[in-house]
């Protein structure tokens, strides 16, 4: 075998040896959704839900924070304007639910260009009890959503957090989104975490409120453009920790076109670029593209079947992530199968372009990332 033979089966193989751990680090660390019973003491609790349009599932989801096992317990639905779709949806919701404490909330305080931020300032100024989550409108709650999320505060945590979970894609491109969201991105938070590198996600977020207020409060999440790299840098100044719950919670991911799934990914991966740079750099390896290519070339460069190395790197590596999806009951369909290399052929142009521009669109908001926040 020649050098370059070596030195590129050597880094396939290395990169392979990576994605196994990653995988074998997720199979540890996470659990299958199971019921969680009601602690003897369980304190009061407020959930902020910023909302903004209509989303598919959208009813569903918001529906699901009304049927949460929680002796005490709020929803603070917050809206930037009172001409939104989604403000009838909710007054509905409250109205078929009396007996749970609710509220809506219209108004827009700026702190920053990150507009969910702004449309939960308010919520966290109304919030009456000590622990806060903030939950985005597309979470699916089960009803011991509360439950799981206090399951995983210990005396070292400042945050406790879930990542999306995505189920039921509607299309082929659904299907990319949930390749995106469950083996790929809930995987690799999962395995930071578990090194001691928790990062924060917005999806949920359980706060005790004296840690945020003590830090200038959720005003103080502004100091990032997007809220959950803020939480991660406030909750490590503190000396802290985010923990993840055991299993994410749902978000039912509907009919998605390309362009919105690239736009949505690309927005988080520009987000990332600007916020934890060092961490960003190495995603560009994290797909299938790179090490496929590597196993290719070394088998090129020896005289061996690129054929035969292209279909082991390729069995090895989603061999394992069909694994990971199966031994946690996540989505998973021949459908999901062939989206996993289309994602991973977006992966790298989705790294490019992430360095190459600063521009996104968040809920109609044209942003630019690089953009400083105002002090």
């Amino acid at each position: 075998m020649t050098g370059l033979a070596w030195a590129l089966g050597g880094l396939c193989a290395v990169l392979l040896a990576v994605h196994l751990l990653s995988i074998g680090i997720a199979l540890w660390r996470l659990r299958r959704r199971r019921s969680l019973p009601v602690p003897p003491s369980a304190p009061g609790v407020s959930i902020i839900r910023p909302v903004c349009g209509i989303e598919p599932y959208v009813a569903e989801t918001l529906a699901s924070g009304f049927l949460l096992d929680w002796p005490e317990y709020e929803l603070v639905f917050c809206v930037q304007r009172e001409d939104d779709p989604i403000v009838p949806v909710v007054q509905r919701l409250m109205a078929a639910h009396p007996s749970v404490s609710a509220r809506l909330l219209v108004g827009d305080e700026r702190v920053n260009a990150n507009p969910k931020l702004n449309n939960c300032i308010k919520g966290w100024a109304a919030a009456r009890h000590a622990w806060v989550v903030l939950a985005d409108s597309n979470v699916l709650m089960p009803p011991d959503y509360i439950q799981h999320l206090m399951a995983a505060w210990r005396p070292n945590t400042g945050l406790v957090c879930s990542t999306p979970l995505g189920s039921r894609p509607e299309g082929f491109w659904g299907e990319v989104e949930c390749a995106f969201l469950n083996t790929f991105q809930a995987r690799w938070q999962y395995v930071g975490e578990a090194v001691g590198l928790g990062f924060a996600q917005g999806k949920s977020m359980l706060w005790r409120r004296d840690i945020l207020d003590a830090r200038g409060g959720i005003a103080a999440l502004a100091a990032e453009i997007a809220e959950d790299a803020a939480a991660t840098k406030i909750v490590r100044a503190a000396g802290l920790h985010v923990h993840l719950v055991d299993s994410p919670f749902e978000q039912p991911i509907g009919p998605r076109r390309l362009k919105e799934v690239w736009g949505r990914q690309l927005r988080w991966a520009r987000l990332r670029r600007v916020t934890f740079p060092a961490f960003f750099a190495p995603e560009v390896f994290s797909g299938a593209a790179v090490p496929l290519l590597a196993g290719c070339g070394a088998a090129a460069a020896a005289g061996t079947s690129v054929t035969g190395a292209a279909v082991a790197v390729l069995a090895v590596f989603y061999g394992a992530e069909a694994l990971l999806a199966r031994a946690k009951g996540w989505h998973m369909s021949w459908a999901w199968a062939a989206a996993l290399p289309v994602r991973d052929i977006i992966i790298p142009a989705m790294w490019v372009a992430a360095w190459t521009g600063a521009q996104v669109v968040w809920r109609g908001n044209r942003m630019n990332v690089e953009e400083k926040p105002a002090a």
